[in-house]
């Protein structure tokens, strides 16, 4: 038996789905993530899972869907994470 050795593969982190309907929309993620992201320029996360660093008027955009189902199907509490968008 014999070890094979797989060639060298470039990775790259998705940062976005590819087709370009997430930079047309606004995401749901943590709001104080998102005040901490717009002063320091560190990219967060949103639900959908697209990472961007936050910098323009979420109000001019509608809603991610995904965003929005999975921000629906979170259980309710006294938390306040996620229920802000850009």
């Amino acid at each position: 038996m014999s070890t094979k050795i797989l060639p060298e593969q470039e990775t790259t982190p998705r940062t976005s789905h590819g087709d370009g309907d997430h930079e047309r929309f606004a995401h749901y993620a943590d709001k104080h993530k998102i005040t901490e992201s717009m002063v320091t320029g560190t990219p967060i996360r949103a639900l959908c899972g697209k990472v961007w660093v936050p910098s323009r008027d979420p109000k001019k955009y509608p809603v991610c869907p995904e965003c929005k189902e999975i921000y629906e199907g979170l259980p309710t509490g006294g938390g306040d994470q996620g229920d802000n968008k850009q």
